[in-house]
């Protein structure tokens, strides 16, 4: 039973309206070749390896390739998918597996676009959560203009 005392892990929502349909920003999230397009703060071609095998028990596992060389290889497995509305999967960092931590994505019609929420949650400190807001961050701007582009 958790501790009722113990301090909520961190957590970071983010929110983008893009002027896409949701099945548009659906496979963005969804397709391997389009998750290396655009996916990982870096510049382009930084994703190395993208593997999406999208169903519940299915694996997420993207290699991220900075500009100094060195790799970064997190991975996941999905817990919910609802077509084209939500996506919920596990995220770990090859170098630290023992901090799981919870991603929530939900794809919403809004007019001819998509209002996109992200929740990520049980981050190990407030530090783990500060990084990946600077990657998720620059994640989401590379996805619109991606789908901008599309």
């Amino acid at each position: 039973m958790p501790d009722p005392i113990a301090p909520a892990k961190p957590s970071l929502r983010l929110a983008r309206r893009y002027e896409v349909a949701p099945p548009k920003v659906w496979r963005a999230w969804t397709d391997p070749k389009a998750l290396s397009a655009w996916f990982g703060p870096g510049g382009p071609n930084s994703v190395t390896l993208a593997q999406a095998d999208v169903r519940v028990g299915g694996r997420l596992h993207i290699v991220l390739r900075a500009a100094d060389g060195g790799e970064s290889d997190v991975s996941g497995t999905y817990r919910e998918v609802v077509f084209e509305r939500k996506l919920v999967f596990t995220w770990a960092w090859k170098s630290t597996p023992e901090r799981v931590s919870l991603v929530t994505l939900t794809f919403r019609p809004s007019g001819t676009g998509t209002e996109f929420h992200m929740l990520h949650e049980q981050f190990f400190d407030v530090a783990a959560r500060d990084r990946h807001e600077y990657g998720w961050t620059g994640s989401l701007a590379k996805l619109e203009r991606y789908l901008q582009d599309r």
